[in-house]
């Protein structure tokens, strides 16, 4: 391909967060070293790993940017140190440990081109140890319920689906995984990335959110797919992975809905928690417990020292339109808890396209 046809072509940057992750680095980057998108850098953004992670990339890849962090800000403000000093025109987050194949870029990118509207998208997010079933982290396309409970195309709570064409068309949703996480360098700035008080987890849902508050549109692209191996900083079992979920979801509906829905949707959520409580006490784990009390007594407490997140013009104008376009797309208008554990709605095809925004 000759420079100015390459020019033409918007610049892909793929953008891989590390923390200690030596071993998914040996593992995954190759593949995404095969990745055929002409105009594309690979950047490692390192959070200050201490296991030689900097070191084996300079010497086994020494065509990758290595971007070092100076200390360990976690997933959000990992990511924000590091795309600051990235340019291009889309950014694509991608964990460390996803196997893509080689033409998992186009895809995506494609759709993006195809209206200036969307903001955001992720591939069909399936798992590296399953590969014929869907991935939590994602699945097909997150939605999102009338009391904040996210959930996908593909996974509801713990329920994973296998992937029998049954999303095989691109469509709307409401949240792009940032296992794998496509968007436009403009609205990442607009955004102003994501929300350092999350450290990780959920971080992704808000940004999507306040990008749908300003009017834009987050998509599912069914052409691509990666292989998520997931759980590779914290597993499903761990109680500050627990904390993160809890504490973040309040903090979701604080960020984006108007300031007396939020203080119903909060309350409502608040009782909601406390059954997850009794269950998490019913099967022994007492950790468990107790990070979702800590996470409503950080809540409550953030909220008493006044600590929000910070606003600046566009923050302050994507405020200001959140009545206008909520309810958005992609909400169930239902509750998610109710058609999984009372009604046994299991799988996505299960609810009513009717139920949702």
């Amino acid at each position: 391909m000759t420079n100015d046809s390459m020019n033409q072509t918007p610049k892909v940057a793929v953008v891989i967060l590390n923390w200690n992750g030596i071993k998914y680095l040996r593992q995954f980057l190759p593949s995404v070293m095969s990745s055929t998108w002409p105009n594309l850098e690979i950047v490692v953004g390192d959070n200050a790993s201490s296991d030689g992670s900097g070191e084996f990339i300079k010497q086994k890849y020494p065509c990758i940017r290595i971007i070092q962090n100076d200390q360990n800000y976690g997933f959000t403000g990992g990511y924000n140190e590091v795309l600051a000093r990235v340019e291009a025109d889309y950014f694509i987050l991608l964990n460390s440990d996803v196997e893509v194949s080689p033409g998992w870029i186009e895809p995506v990118i494609k759709l993006m081109e195809s209206d200036p509207l969307i903001a955001a998208a992720a591939p069909k997010i399936k798992s590296f140890a399953q590969k014929g079933y869907f991935e939590h982290a994602g699945a097909a396309g997150g939605f999102i319920d009338c009391f904040g409970y996210p959930f996908c195309q593909g996974r509801m709570f713990y329920e994973i689906e296998e992937d029998m064409g049954q999303y095989r068309h691109s469509r709307e949703v409401f949240w792009a995984t940032g296992a794998a996480m496509f968007i436009k360098k403009h609205c990442w700035d607009e955004a102003n990335g994501f929300d350092d008080r999350f450290f990780a987890h959920m971080e992704e849902i808000d940004l999507c959110w306040r990008l749908k508050n300003i009017g834009y549109k987050v998509m599912y692209c069914a052409e691509s797919e990666v292989y998520h191996l997931g759980g590779g900083t914290l597993n499903v079992e761990n109680p500050f992975k627990t904390f993160l979920n809890f504490r973040n979801n309040l903090l979701l509906l604080q960020n984006n809905l108007p300031f007396w829905r939020a203080l119903f949707i909060i309350t409502v959520r608040i009782w909601m928690d406390l059954l997850a409580i009794f269950r998490f006490l019913g099967e022994g784990k007492r950790k468990d417990a107790w990070a979702v009390s800590r996470a409503h007594q950080n809540f409550v407490l953030n909220i008493l020292k006044g600590r929000r997140r910070k606003t600046g013009p566009l923050q302050t104008a994507a405020a200001k339109l959140q009545i206008k376009h909520y309810p958005l797309k992609g909400i169930y208008k239902g509750s998610i808890v109710w058609a999984f554990f009372k009604q046994k709605k299991t799988h996505f095809t299960e609810l009513d396209p009717v139920d949702f925004f």
